[in-house]
């Protein structure tokens, strides 16, 4: 509906444009909002005030010519200019009316558009290091990302979504260190577990595979794999030397090939768990981008080189740095170590280096909130290759902190003491998981109060709104169990009898559907569907509890079903893009 009285005022610029009356390059995109003063119509613009100093008129005169100017439509009943120069659109009634058959008809597709036009937009989330089951922090950006990608693609974007999977690098080499470990203490063999290596269950269990399926086949004495290694940090020194010198004894005792087999062991193993996790989330990709793959086909040297040819990569102190100081960075970053191995910047800079080089109009990268300095490094070495890094878009996802009967619960993922995503999705449900993790910005501190997401009242958000729905399915029942036809007739017969004020409501709650999706896709704001679906719930519950829908009036029952149809539909669909079901009873 904004959109059609959107067109409306742009084919009246274009036609004072045509006679002169404004300059012709000043007629773009005008501003056109919903207001908050029923009394001052439906939707309001300042496109007269902005054009006026241009027209070399007052903005109350050029209003009127706009108004003298715009097509005739059924859609308009008055228009009036307010202010210095505001012009209100007042809908005519019939409008509204118009929109529940519209809505009954198009389903899962109404709101829906085209505006994306078929661009392609990848969008990344998660990417969390195989090192360890999902925890609660990256169930947000999960929701998030995968709330996004839906919002996008419902509006025309051609989206693909993908996970990075980070299976090169020190802290895989952790991971292999401490399940051998773990392996060895099962095998019989006694130790001081490395501070810094993995401690959580989950490393337990890979190595108790390891043990069933190869007994002591990868057995070393501790005695060997510690030589030269000490047992803790020095005071002061570095607390990574103990697990680096496991690292180093493991690949010389177990060769090239069992090291790989016990590195494998815990990648694909976590790797697999993640995949499922995610999939039991309601979360699924296009692609899993491994990082090795990057190295192994030789685009992490092209990028490398690319950036040496451009001057912008440096040799100094047998390292390779990335000139990031001619960016606006404090210091340059370090591409290549002196050993040789180059760094997690010099993959990811291939990797967005591949991204573009897909083809992708767009990319969206969803980051926690501790990567923020990371950003403009990353954008520019695009630049310095030649890219337009504002095509790089970094969404920043803080983290959720979860409260249990008004307690913090504590989170350490090196320590193993933290909430998996399987769990809270088993203690609270999918759908309140979905719902809670996405009702705030993304760049919002989260608290997350278990307690209110597994209560069944009305202040739990997510059982407000799938409980709206469940009342509508609930009237069908109740007809079917009175022998009372429901056969709702076509078009906008019977409703011109919805005239009271929670009727008139929810009719202009329908027709906003389209903005708000519109909105929150090219905002990349989820919260706006949450918050509306709760606003339409509350206009539902509201309806439900003053008026009956049954009644013996057959036309105005007519009317009164096809309403709350309606108010059905745009809850599944809204409910749909967040990943959340729409339950008939609760």
């Amino acid at each position: 509906m904004k959109q059609q009285v959107k067109a409306l005022l742009a084919a009246a610029l274009t036609r004072l444009a045509d006679a002169g009356t404004v300059p012709a390059d000043a007629v773009t995109d005008p501003q056109l909002e919903r207001t908050r003063d029923p009394s001052h119509g439906d939707f309001s613009t300042n496109a007269a005030m902005v054009l006026a100093k241009l027209a070399g008129t007052k903005p109350r005169d050029l209003a009127e010519r706009v108004i003298a100017a715009l097509p005739a439509s059924p859609l308009i009943a008055k228009t009036e200019v307010a202010g210095p120069g505001f012009i209100n659109f007042h809908l005519a009634p019939d409008a509204y009316l118009a929109l529940v058959p519209e809505i009954l008809t198009q389903g899962p597709a109404y709101g829906r558009s085209r505006i994306g036009a078929g661009r392609r937009v990848q969008v990344e989330f998660v990417s969390a290091n195989p090192t360890g089951p999902l925890h609660v922090g990256h169930g947000r950006g999960a929701a998030y990302g995968a709330a996004v990608a839906d919002l996008l693609a419902a509006v025309g974007f051609e989206v693909h979504r993908e996970y990075y999977v980070n299976d090169a690098g020190r802290q895989m080499d952790i991971l292999a260190a401490s399940v051998w470990l773990r392996y060895l203490e099962l095998a019989g063999e006694e130790m001081d577990f490395p501070s810094n290596g993995y401690k959580g269950d989950y490393v337990w269990d890979i190595a108790a595979t390891l043990h069933r399926e190869h007994g002591d086949a990868y057995r070393c004495p501790t005695a060997e794999v510690f030589q030269g290694v000490p047992l803790d940090a020095p005071a002061g020194g570095d607390k990574e030397t103990h697990i680096d010198g496991v690292i180093d004894a493991a690949k010389r005792l177990l060769g090239d090939n069992r090291y790989r087999y016990v590195f494998e062991l815990g990648l694909n193993t976590i790797l697999d768990d993640i995949r499922d996790d995610l999939a039991l989330f309601g979360v699924t990709y296009e692609r899993w981008y491994s990082e090795r793959s990057l190295t192994e086909a030789g685009a992490v040297n092209r990028a490398l080189e690319r950036l040496r040819h451009s001057d912008y990569a440096y040799e100094k102190d047998g390292a390779l740095w990335f000139r990031s100081t001619g960016f606006g960075d404090e210091k340059d970053r370090v591409l290549v170590r002196e050993n040789g191995q180059s760094t997690y910047f010099a993959s990811d800079i291939a990797y967005h280096l591949d991204k573009f080089d897909r083809g992708f109009d767009r990319v969206i990268d969803i980051w926690g909130a501790d990567h923020h300095g990371y950003i403009p490094r990353v954008k520019a070495a695009l630049q310095a290759l030649g890219e337009d890094p504002d095509r790089l878009d970094v969404l920043l996802v803080q983290f959720a902190v979860l409260y249990r009967g008004g307690e913090k619960v504590p989170m350490s993922t090196r320590s193993g003491q933290f909430v998996t995503l399987r769990e809270l999705r088993k203690e609270i449900g999918r759908d309140a998981a979905r719902f809670f993790y996405v009702m705030r910005r993304c760049e919002q501190h989260m608290d997350f109060d278990l307690d209110l997401a597994k209560s069944q009242s009305a202040d739990n958000p997510v059982y407000y709104v799938q409980y709206a729905h469940a009342r509508v399915c609930s009237v069908l029942r109740q007809a079917a169990d009175k022998g009372i036809p429901l056969e709702p007739t076509a078009g906008t017969t019977h409703l011109e009898l919805l005239t009271e004020d929670h009727e008139q409501a929810l009719l202009k709650d329908l027709a906003r559907y389209p903005e708000v999706l519109e909105g929150a896709a090219l905002g990349e704001e989820p919260h706006q569907i949450a918050n509306y679906l709760r606003e339409l719930a509350t206009g539902l519950h509201t309806y439900y509890n003053a008026h009956q829908f049954l009644v013996p009036d057959a036309d105005l029952r007519d009317g009164r079903v096809k309403l709350i149809l309606a108010v059905r539909v745009v809850l599944q669909n809204g409910l749909g893009l967040l990943g959340v079901s729409a339950p008939e009873t609760m």
